[in-house]
């Protein structure tokens, strides 16, 4: 596994939370967040790093994207 950085398209609410909304993938695919399951502050324990971990579904999966700021990263497969 590998820590993946990549692009985010995210919004912030009135109160401040930052909620992403589409990932982008270095080869032009734009995958859409269908839901946002949880958030937290969190590590990633296959790649390390920190930052606020989110559990979202995206194609019927659970994936964790990571806001390590000021970038955002995905646990890849090398």
């Amino acid at each position: 596994m590998t820590k993946k950085y990549v692009q985010v398209i995210a919004k912030f609410e009135e109160n401040g939370a930052l909620i992403p909304l589409q990932v982008l993938w270095e080869d032009g695919r734009v995958f859409e967040i269908d839901r946002v399951l949880d958030r937290r502050p969190g590590v990633s324990l296959k790649v390390g790093g920190q930052g606020i971990r989110y559990v979202c579904r995206i194609l019927n999966k659970e994936v964790f994207l990571y806001y390590e700021e000021p970038r955002w990263f995905v646990e890849s497969k090398v």
